[in-house]
């Protein structure tokens, strides 16, 4: 989406009564229309940090990959709260991967909610999702919010771990782009207050 697109959704989500916080380098509209939303806002790591550094408390940032996936792969600190969309569901297998089938959160978007009160917010503030690639668990997250009230929902398009490389030795390696791949900070340290706990 071009930008003069994204001011124009700014300028209307203004003349209806909220503010639309659309930072200044989004991200363009990812070509793949499964990685698409409905609210057209996309940011890249960098501009996901940068945004929740500016904004502070009045963005949610949520990582939405399951838990033990970020104890594998790395936890970045600067997120607000982890919500997975999908879990891994050990008594169901997938013989197509083969692995272990993911199962959609069916708390999800209650999850979210309650995140939000309980930080004075509202569904009228920015949420910001940020899965592993940026897409095959960012966008479909984020539609889930879609008719619930949220009125500005960000897609990281680069997600944690970013894209693989296409070619040479380290081929299929998560190396291109990415939260970790930028200079954020990130580790393989939790942080417990803001893993997501099985209800």
């Amino acid at each position: 989406m071009n930008r003069w697109k994204l001011a124009l959704i700014a300028a209307t989500a203004a003349s209806i009564g909220f503010s639309a916080i659309v930072p200044a380098n989004a991200a363009p509209e990812p070509s793949n229309p499964k990685r698409q939303t409905p609210w057209h806002l996309y940011v890249d790591s960098k501009e996901a940090h940068d945004m929740e550094k500016s904004m502070g408390d009045k963005v949610l940032f949520i990582d939405v990959r399951d838990p033990i996936e970020i104890m594998f792969t790395g936890f970045t600190d600067v997120v607000d709260i982890n919500i997975p969309f999908k879990t891994a569901d050990r008594k169901a297998w997938n013989p197509k991967k083969p692995v272990f089938n993911m199962v959609v959160n069916p708390n999800f978007e209650r999850d979210i909610a309650a995140a939000l009160k309980l930080r004075g917010m509202s569904k009228d503030d920015p949420v910001i999702i940020m899965c592993r690639s940026g897409g095959t668990r960012g966008a479909p997250a984020a539609n889930k919010l879609w008719g619930k009230g949220y009125k500005q929902v960000y897609v990281v398009t680069d997600g944690f771990e970013g894209g693989t490389v296409k070619k040479g030795d380290r081929k299929n390696w998560r190396l291109k782009n990415g939260w970790k791949n930028s200079g954020l900070p990130w580790s393989y340290k939790l942080n417990i207050d803001k893993m997501y706990k099985t209800q």
